[in-house]
Protein backbone atom coordinates (compact mmCIF):
# COMPACT_ATOMS: atom_id res chain seq x y z
CA UNK A 1 0.00 0.00 0.00
CA UNK A 2 1.64 3.44 -1.01
CA UNK A 3 -0.30 6.24 1.14
CA UNK A 4 0.04 9.92 -0.84
CA UNK A 5 -1.08 13.23 1.28
CA UNK A 6 -2.39 15.35 -0.98
CA UNK A 7 -4.63 18.44 -0.60
CA UNK A 8 -8.63 17.60 -0.82
CA UNK A 9 -11.22 18.24 -3.77
CA UNK A 10 -14.96 17.82 -4.03
CA UNK A 11 -14.41 14.01 -4.97
CA UNK A 12 -12.96 13.37 -1.36
CA UNK A 13 -16.20 14.72 0.90
CA UNK A 14 -18.07 11.50 1.11
CA UNK A 15 -15.22 9.56 2.03
CA UNK A 16 -13.78 12.34 4.67
CA UNK A 17 -17.55 12.91 6.49
CA UNK A 18 -17.44 9.00 6.81
CA UNK A 19 -13.45 9.32 8.55
CA UNK A 20 -14.60 12.18 10.64
CA UNK A 21 -18.24 11.16 12.05
CA UNK A 22 -16.17 7.53 12.81
CA UNK A 23 -14.36 9.77 15.58
CA UNK A 24 -17.36 11.74 16.83
CA UNK A 25 -18.95 8.65 17.35
CA UNK A 26 -16.38 7.33 19.05
CA UNK A 27 -16.59 10.10 21.65
CA UNK A 28 -13.11 9.45 22.94
CA UNK A 29 -11.20 12.43 20.97
CA UNK A 30 -12.55 15.19 19.68
CA UNK A 31 -14.71 17.75 20.95
CA UNK A 32 -17.73 17.68 18.95
CA UNK A 33 -20.88 15.86 19.18
CA UNK A 34 -22.59 15.91 16.17
CA UNK A 35 -21.87 14.42 13.18
CA UNK A 36 -21.37 15.68 9.87
CA UNK A 37 -23.65 15.56 6.43
CA UNK A 38 -22.56 15.98 3.64
CA UNK A 39 -23.73 19.88 3.31
CA UNK A 40 -22.65 20.49 6.84
CA UNK A 41 -19.43 18.66 5.82
CA UNK A 42 -18.32 21.09 3.05
CA UNK A 43 -19.00 23.71 4.60
CA UNK A 44 -16.53 22.79 7.61
CA UNK A 45 -14.08 21.38 5.57
CA UNK A 46 -14.06 24.34 3.50
CA UNK A 47 -14.21 26.84 6.15
CA UNK A 48 -10.23 25.49 6.90
CA UNK A 49 -7.07 27.18 5.98
CA UNK A 50 -5.92 23.63 4.42
CA UNK A 51 -7.30 20.06 4.74
CA UNK A 52 -5.44 16.90 3.21
CA UNK A 53 -6.78 13.34 3.08
CA UNK A 54 -4.58 10.28 2.83
CA UNK A 55 -4.96 7.78 0.05
CA UNK A 56 -3.64 4.55 -1.25
CA UNK A 57 -2.46 5.33 -4.64
CA UNK A 58 -2.97 1.68 -5.43
CA UNK A 59 -6.62 1.89 -4.88
CA UNK A 60 -7.69 5.61 -4.66
CA UNK A 61 -9.27 4.91 -1.12
CA UNK A 62 -9.23 7.81 1.38
CA UNK A 63 -8.19 6.27 4.42
CA UNK A 64 -7.34 9.79 6.31
CA UNK A 65 -7.41 12.92 6.41
CA UNK A 66 -6.49 16.08 8.67
CA UNK A 67 -7.57 19.77 9.16
CA UNK A 68 -5.87 22.95 9.85
CA UNK A 69 -6.58 26.52 10.93
CA UNK A 70 -5.37 29.10 13.22
CA UNK A 71 -5.83 28.22 17.19
CA UNK A 72 -6.90 31.45 17.74
CA UNK A 73 -6.75 35.27 16.02
CA UNK A 74 -5.02 38.33 16.06
CA UNK A 75 -1.62 38.02 17.99
CA UNK A 76 -2.14 35.00 18.82
CA UNK A 77 -3.12 34.35 14.89
CA UNK A 78 0.72 32.53 14.21
CA UNK A 79 -0.94 29.57 15.98
CA UNK A 80 -1.87 26.33 14.26
CA UNK A 81 -3.81 23.61 15.76
CA UNK A 82 -5.08 20.42 13.63
CA UNK A 83 -6.96 17.60 13.95
CA UNK A 84 -6.45 14.63 12.29
CA UNK A 85 -8.42 11.07 11.57
CA UNK A 86 -7.82 7.90 9.99
CA UNK A 87 -10.49 5.37 8.79
CA UNK A 88 -10.96 2.51 11.47
CA UNK A 89 -10.56 -0.52 9.29
CA UNK A 90 -6.90 1.62 8.47
CA UNK A 91 -5.88 2.44 12.12
CA UNK A 92 -2.56 0.86 12.75
CA UNK A 93 -1.06 1.29 8.88
CA UNK A 94 1.22 4.58 10.37
CA UNK A 95 -1.05 6.87 8.27
CA UNK A 96 -1.35 9.33 11.54
CA UNK A 97 2.03 9.69 11.51
CA UNK A 98 2.31 10.72 7.74
CA UNK A 99 -0.81 12.69 8.36
CA UNK A 100 1.38 14.99 10.82
CA UNK A 101 4.07 15.11 8.99
CA UNK A 102 2.80 16.53 6.41
CA UNK A 103 0.39 18.89 8.54
CA UNK A 104 3.23 20.65 10.07
CA UNK A 105 5.04 21.39 6.72
CA UNK A 106 1.64 22.57 5.50
CA UNK A 107 1.81 24.77 8.65
CA UNK A 108 4.80 26.03 7.86
CA UNK A 109 4.03 27.01 4.32
CA UNK A 110 1.01 28.80 5.32
CA UNK A 111 2.95 31.39 7.58
CA UNK A 112 2.12 29.84 11.10
CA UNK A 113 4.94 29.82 13.25
CA UNK A 114 3.75 26.84 16.38
CA UNK A 115 1.46 24.29 16.06
CA UNK A 116 -0.65 23.93 19.57
CA UNK A 117 -3.45 21.27 20.36
CA UNK A 118 -5.55 21.96 22.86
CA UNK A 119 -7.16 19.12 23.95
CA UNK A 120 -5.18 15.44 23.10
CA UNK A 121 -7.12 13.11 25.59
CA UNK A 122 -4.52 11.35 28.30
CA UNK A 123 -5.76 7.96 27.23
CA UNK A 124 -4.97 7.89 24.27
CA UNK A 125 -1.73 6.72 24.06
CA UNK A 126 -1.16 5.96 20.22
CA UNK A 127 -1.52 9.99 19.64
CA UNK A 128 0.53 11.37 22.39
CA UNK A 129 3.70 8.85 21.83
CA UNK A 130 3.16 9.89 17.90
CA UNK A 131 3.26 13.76 18.85
CA UNK A 132 6.23 13.33 21.24
CA UNK A 133 8.41 11.10 18.69
CA UNK A 134 7.59 13.97 15.99
CA UNK A 135 8.98 16.22 18.55
CA UNK A 136 6.02 17.99 20.32
CA UNK A 137 6.70 19.47 23.96
CA UNK A 138 3.31 18.84 26.24
CA UNK A 139 2.29 21.74 28.38
CA UNK A 140 0.86 20.63 31.23
CA UNK A 141 -2.45 18.25 32.37
CA UNK A 142 -5.72 19.76 32.39
CA UNK A 143 -7.51 17.79 35.06
CA UNK A 144 -11.20 16.59 33.81
CA UNK A 145 -10.80 18.63 30.77
CA UNK A 146 -12.99 15.99 28.27
CA UNK A 147 -16.43 14.57 28.64
CA UNK A 148 -15.88 10.88 26.73
CA UNK A 149 -19.08 9.70 25.66
CA UNK A 150 -19.88 7.25 28.57
CA UNK A 151 -20.08 10.32 30.30
CA UNK A 152 -16.50 10.02 32.75
CA UNK A 153 -13.98 12.53 32.48
CA UNK A 154 -10.28 12.11 31.63
CA UNK A 155 -7.77 14.33 31.73
CA UNK A 156 -6.54 16.52 28.47
CA UNK A 157 -2.71 17.32 27.84
CA UNK A 158 -2.08 20.61 25.08
CA UNK A 159 1.00 19.95 23.58
CA UNK A 160 3.08 22.31 20.87
CA UNK A 161 5.56 21.89 18.30
CA UNK A 162 7.66 24.87 16.67
CA UNK A 163 7.76 25.33 12.87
Amino acid sequence: MKIVIRAYTEKDLPAMVEIWNQVVEDGVAFPQEDALTLDTGRAFFAAQTYDAVAEDADTGTVLGLYILHPNNIGRCGHIANASYAVHREARGLHIGEKLVSDCLAQAKAHGFRVMQFNAVVACNTHARHLYERLGFVQLGTIPGGFRMKDGHYEDICPYYHTL
